[in-house]
């Protein structure tokens, strides 16, 4: 089993401590270094130059799925040149009433270079596997909607 360690700082200014006050401004910090500076998303007073939860959520389903992808192309013996995804995390009340990321839609677009170039179908294919294989897409509840851009 592995494990993947984050460690999070998030420090304010206790003087005026009010919900519409606190900043919502911390860090991430992740095993390998690197940090980013986080936030809450503006609708919930963060500041919207700088990540939020939500955004981060769909970004690790989105790199889940590239890297997956990727292998699986990889075991094909196809050549991937470029892919590209605009992922979209959607945010609405779920079935017991609470907030929660109900949809992450997955917009990948795939160029292909050499000669072995796969069929539509199996392109597909390729999605469906990555997807099916995903550790990110896997450990959710959230419904996660593949549309291959062509």
């Amino acid at each position: 089993m592995s494990e993947y360690k984050v460690n999070l700082l998030w420090s304010g200014d206790t003087t005026s401590f009010t919900y519409k006050t606190y900043s919502r401004t911390h860090t991430w910090t992740f095993g390998g270094g690197s940090t980013i500076e986080a936030s809450a998303a503006p609708e919930y007073l963060g500041k919207a130059e700088l990540v939020n939860p939500e955004e981060a959520f769909a970004a690790s389903l989105a790199s889940c799925h590239l890297l997956t992808f990727l292998a699986l192309a990889a075991f094909q013996k196809f050549t991937v040149e470029r892919y590209e995804d605009e992922a979209v995390a959607s945010v609405g009340k779920n079935a017991h009433g609470k907030m929660a990321v109900l949809q992450v839609t997955l917009n990948p677009k795939v160029t292909f270079s050499g000669e072995n170039l796969p069929t539509a179908d199996q392109l597909n294919a390729l999605h469906h596997r990555a997807h099916n294989d995903c550790f990110i897409s896997n450990s959710v509840l959230t419904a996660v909607i593949i549309k291959p851009v062509v």
